[in-house]
């Protein structure tokens, strides 16, 4: 019974701390939007930092760091956006998150002049309805290194597993 009782309240202590963690990230997170908001970069950068350094299992550490390296990446920060990006790829526990953030470092990757790297980092599987997504961005890489043919093989294999709509349409564009 007491072995029990014991069980019943550590697990109970573990659900209230996971809940505070969560609280406390939130409230800096929404910290993060504000500062975002108000194009006040050092505020992002430390935010999002704290974010990271205090609450990285929450839920809110890698949605905190997507934020900070677009960031970033538009005050042309590209070293530190790639940081941020690498660490959500590194620790994010949604494969869609992860996805997502890889798209995002080989965007980075292609604009610092690196589109090895960048075709590097589209090799991992990506989350399922990620597929065209990561076909079309290795499409864009590869006709910016002036391989149009297979720049092109790229882009069709986007569009057949693309969904109906505007990314077909985009596609299709490229194509031509």
């Amino acid at each position: 019974v007491l072995g029990a009782l014991g069980s019943y309240a550590a697990w109970n202590g573990w659900n209230w701390y996971q809940r505070s963690q969560s609280a406390q990230a939130a409230v800096l997170y929404d910290t993060l939007q504000k500062s975002v908001r108000a194009n006040d970069l050092k505020a992002t950068r430390e935010t999002a930092g704290a974010i990271l350094e205090n609450f990285p299992r929450t839920a809110y550490a890698p949605l905190a760091a997507l934020v900070s390296a677009k960031i970033l990446f538009q005050a042309g920060d590209l070293k530190t956006a790639r940081a941020q990006l690498q660490w959500v790829i590194d620790n994010a526990k949604s494969d869609e998150i992860r996805s997502i953030a890889t798209l995002r470092l080989a965007n980075v990757l292609l604009d610092d002049h690196e589109a090895d790297a960048a075709l590097k980092v589209l090799e991992v599987k990506p989350h399922p309805g990620f597929e065209a997504l990561y076909q079309s961005q290795r499409g864009d890489i590869l006709a910016a290194q002036n391989k149009r043919s297979e720049a092109r093989a790229a882009y069709k294999a986007a569009l057949e597993k693309a969904e109906p709509g505007a990314q077909r349409e985009t596609l299709r564009f490229k194509l031509e």
